[in-house]
């Protein structure tokens, strides 16, 4: 057991930093307390002898994965409406925690959640040592346009929106039209704990009646919303599919663009000059075009999918091959087609399908990701001063990428300098 005060020294691992620099064989690492306090060559780095060892020879040693779009919805079924109408809160809360544990026993460190009304009590509970999981940074209520992708189309309005549902509405949305309405309801997701905020300016396959290409918010309005942000010390996050939508996000001060479908040459090399981060969730799509009908997705989501596909991967690769920052995120919810601790799916997927290499696609959930949660100057990356959220792999993902799903190879997980998980080193 390591004693209060006493440095914590990671030796003769192959360190893979988290920033696309070519991996350090026999690495050593000090941590003391929460940060890394020294990182290089195991021979320049002096490790004090009363430091507590942790032996990674022959293992892999990388900063903790982030997942940069999920949601800690609770959900156990893929039947999307029963769900999110049927099934209690409570339930699905409970079930969230669990979820937030089996992303830390993965090796996800830190957790966006694009969404959900669980996000926000979990953040306080495990911060508060309650429950264990990984660093929450958490949208809680996501604004849409009536006639936007957070609006349930098929359920009366007043149930569409958190105000006026009495919690008995499917997701955790405020619908807000015009400035004033978007300036108000910016507000109310702060007051309601939200670390950043979600603002859907495009539909969506999850969404009945419009299309991922449909643009939705004018710029006035994502302008607004942008400007209680930044009032706030805080960011925007856009659910945004289509080309227009895309140009408004970017244009109005939004920092992410996720899921990220159709991007122009125009849209890509704008956010490369604002510094945006296009964050992919090929995962949720793979899976729904998969498994969705006999699953219970609705047909038309799973058709939207399945034609948006190709489409997709080859815009993943534009972004890639034009120097975009790419951040990975899943998409997923805790159902059994997108269950939390699978999460390092969205990794292969890019190799697989969209031509990112290994070492490409660790950077989507490392340093790019810890830029989509606008934490990279204290997380994603194995560098001095940065806080010590570290994982020990038994084999290298720079062979295999698909060794980041299999959580027994994550032997020791590591959370701000304080050992989570460890599976034998």
């Amino acid at each position: 057991m390591k004693k209060h005060g006493q440095v914590v020294a990671i030796k003769g691992g192959r360190l893979i930093d988290g920033t696309g620099d070519e991996p350090l064989e026999n690495s050593a690492i000090l941590i003391d307390d929460a940060k890394i306090i020294a990182v290089g060559n195991i021979r320049d780095v002096n490790i004090p002898k009363t430091a507590k060892i942790i032996d990674a020879s022959d293992k892999t040693v990388m900063p903790g994965l982030i997942d940069a779009h999920m949601h800690f919805s609770g959900f156990r079924s893929d039947n999307y409406t029963e769900e999110t109408i049927v099934t209690p809160h409570g339930p699905k809360l409970l079930r969230a925690s669990r979820d937030a544990e089996a992303l830390l026993k993965a090796g996800y460190t830190t957790a966006k959640d694009c969404s959900s009304l669980n996000g926000v009590a979990l953040k306080r509970a495990i911060a508060e040592g309650t429950i264990r999981g990984p660093r929450i940074l958490a949208a809680g209520l996501a604004l849409s346009q009536t006639f936007g992708h957070g609006d349930t189309h098929f359920l009366p309005i007043e149930m569409a929106d958190i105000r006026t549902s009495g919690g008995r509405g499917p997701e955790p949305v405020l619908l807000c039209d015009g400035v004033n309405e978007c300036v108000k309801a910016a507000r109310y997701a702060l007051r309601e704990g939200a670390d950043f905020i979600k603002v859907c300016t495009t539909g969506g396959m999850l969404s009945e009646k419009d299309k991922p290409e449909n643009t939705q918010y004018t710029l006035e309005e994502i302008k607004a919303i942008v400007n209680v942000a930044k009032s706030a010390g805080t960011f925007v996050t856009a659910h945004c599919q289509g080309t227009v939508g895309m140009h408004n996000s970017i244009d109005g001060g939004i920092k992410t663009i996720d899921h990220a479908i159709y991007p122009d040459n125009e849209a890509i090399e704008k956010a490369k000059k604002k510094g945006v981060v296009f964050v992919t969730t090929l995962s949720i799509m793979k899976s729904i075009n998969d498994g969705g009908v006999e699953a219970g997705y609705p047909i038309w989501a799973v058709d939207k999918s399945r034609k948006a596909w190709s489409m997709v991967v080859k815009n993943m690769a534009k972004l890639r091959e034009e120097g975009a920052t790419v951040a990975s995120g899943t998409d997923f919810f805790g159902s059994k087609m997108t269950r939390m601790g699978t999460n390092a799916l969205e990794l292969e997927l890019l190799v697989k399908y969209a031509g990112f290499s290994p070492m490409e696609a660790m950077v989507t959930a490392t340093l790019n990701g810890a830029k989509a949660c606008a934490l990279e100057t204290c997380t994603g990356s194995i560098e001095q001063g940065k806080l010590a959220d570290i994982i020990i792999i038994d084999g290298d993902p720079l062979t295999d990428i698909r060794i980041l799903q299999n959580t027994e190879r994550i032997r020791t997980v590591i959370k701000e300098g304080k050992t989570e998980v460890s599976r034998n080193v």
